[in-house]
C-alpha cells in the first residue's frame, strides 16, 4: 500500500488519519453524551478530562489531515453527475470546518469556564479566552449545536459512501478501506 493518494485510492496516511478520527469521534460522542449524567466525583472529572484530551487529539489529527491533503492532494472525484460531485465537495468542506470548530469551541468553553486543560495529564494548554460566564454559556451552546450539526453531516457522508457501494457499485467506499481492493486493482 502506498503512502500518497493515487488515481484509484486514498493512500495509507489518509486512511489512517480518516479512521483514527472516526474512532476518536465515536468515543468522544459516547463520553460527551453520558458524562453530564455522572454523579459528581473523581470518575466524572476523569471522564471530562479524557473527553477534552481526545478533543485536542482530534484537533491535531484534523490539522495533520488538512496538511497531508495539501501535500498528497485529494483522491480523484467520485463518479456521478455534477450535482453529486458538488454535494460531496460541500460535505467534505463542512466536515473539515466542523471538525476544527468542534474541538475549538470545546477549548473555548473550557477556557471561559476557567478550567485547566491538560492533554492526557502531560501538557498544560493555554486558555483561549479569559474566564467569563457569558462566553462560557455561548461556547457551551455552540459546542452542543456543532456536535449535532457534525452528527448530521457525518450521517450524510456515511450514507453517500454506502449509496456508492451498494447502489452504484463503484469504488468510492473501497478507496478508503485499507483491506479492500478497488475494481481497477483487481484487474
Amino acid at each position: 500500500m502506498q503512502l500518497r493518494n493515487s488515481i484509484t485510492r486514498w493512500g495509507v496516511v489518509s486512511q489512517v488519519l480518516h479512521w483514527a478520527i472516526v474512532g476518536f469521534l465515536l468515543v468522544m460522542a459516547v463520553l460527551g453524551l453520558s458524562m453530564t449524567e455522572l454523579p459528581n466525583g473523581i470518575d466524572k472529572i476523569k471522564t471530562y478530562a479524557l473527553h477534552k484530551s481526545l478533543g485536542i487529539t482530534v484537533l491535531a489529527l484534523i490539522l495533520l489531515r488538512l496538511l497531508w491533503r495539501l501535500v498528497a492532494g485529494p483522491a480523484p472525484a467520485a463518479p456521478g453527475p455534477r450535482w453529486q460531485r458538488r454535494l460531496a465537495a460541500t460535505t467534505h468542506a463542512a466536515l473539515y470546518v466542523l471538525l476544527l470548530a468542534m474541538p475549538l469551541s470545546g477549548w473555548a468553553f473550557n477556557s471561559a469556564a476557567n478550567f485547566a486543560l491538560r492533554w492526557f495529564g502531560w501538557v498544560n494548554l493555554p486558555r483561549l479566552l479569559p474566564a467569563d460566564p457569558g462566553l462560557k454559556a455561548v461556547f457551551h451552546a455552540a459546542h452542543e449545536w456543532l456536535f449535532w450539526l457534525l452528527v448530521g453531516v457525518v450521517l450524510l457522508h456515511a450514507a453517500a459512501a454506502l449509496k456508492h457501494h451498494w447502489l452504484d457499485r463503484d469504488d468510492v467506499l473501497r478507496r478508503m478501506l485499507p483491506w479492500s481492493q478497488t475494481h481497477k486493482e483487481k484487474t
